[in-house]
């Protein structure tokens, strides 16, 4: 049973009542005005502006090279387009890193100057501090544990994570850590649905699986890979809900074809 109406604007306290009423919940990405409206109008609950956009919008191979600047725009657009669904603002590469108050003063300008609602930032126990002061000054932060794509140098490969025991117990040590820090929801990629079930039970707040299993509390995927947009690669996790890459090739096909043989435009699209 929902504990909302399709109508009532989605906070973090929602989130919660969600997860103690046993109601999932859904989330997706967006970078622009027309998918973010979409997506709203559709009852989505979290929409997060990913640094995915770094490879679905830029075309790079790894989000690594999403600047501040870059991200600022996408939520700025985001925010704008969106009534109902709570906005997330990913904190790109090297924009919490270096220092506490770096973190803040990035984390501040997405809530400032692009209106998010919260950010998201990725890692474990190394980054409590941080994650501490955000919560402190009223900054709700996002956790993000497992498959880190930001770290993918690091791990040279985009395997699952927590499939040794040394590791499953570090995620779960770290996903209870960054509760008692004050994060509010936690994203788990690419992890095993034995562990994602341990840690959903372990926490209190909402879980968001990607490739995690159905035991989490909500699920979130690339917008571009559940639409079929993004063809570079299929991972088991996604499911695909529509093949719009190859609907649109069909589409400017025939409006090539249309145009080179003379039928376009016709009387009815003539003044």
């Amino acid at each position: 049973m929902s504990t909302h109406s399709e109508t009532t604007k989605i906070t973090t306290e929602q989130l919660r009542k969600m997860k103690r009423a046993g109601e999932k919940i859904s989330a997706l990405t967006a970078y622009d005005h027309i998918m973010a409206s979409l997506l709203d109008e559709s009852s989505i609950d979290i929409i997060l502006v990913g640094d995915s956009a770094s490879t679905v919008f830029a075309g790079n191979e790894t989000t690594l090279p999403m600047t501040m600047e870059e991200m600022l725009y996408h939520v700025r657009v985001v925010t704008k387009s969106v009534k109902r669904a709570l906005v997330v603002a990913d904190m790109p590469f090297m924009s919490y890193h270096v220092s506490i108050e770096e973190a803040i003063r990035n984390a501040g300008r997405f809530m400032k100057e692009s209106h998010a609602e919260a950010v998201k930032l990725e890692g474990g126990i190394e980054f409590l501090p941080t994650i501490k002061r955000l919560v402190e000054i009223g900054i709700p932060v996002m956790g993000h544990l497992g498959l880190t794509p930001q770290s993918i140098h690091k791990f040279g490969t985009y395997r699952t994570r927590g499939t040794s025991k040394a590791e499953a117990d570090k995620i779960l040590k770290d996903a209870i850590a960054l509760e008692k820090a004050g994060i509010f929801a936690l994203v788990l990629e690419k992890i095993p649905a034995a562990l994602s079930m341990k840690i959903s039970k372990a926490v209190s707040i909402p879980t968001i699986g990607i490739g995690a299993g159905g035991h989490c509390d909500g699920q979130i995927l690339v917008t571009h890979d559940m639409l079929g947009l993004y063809e570079k690669f299929h991972p088991r996790f996604v499911r695909r809900y529509a093949e719009l890459a190859k609907a649109m090739r069909k589409a400017f096909r025939n409006y090539h074809a249309d145009v080179k043989s003379g039928s376009f435009p016709g009387k009815n699209e003539s003044y």
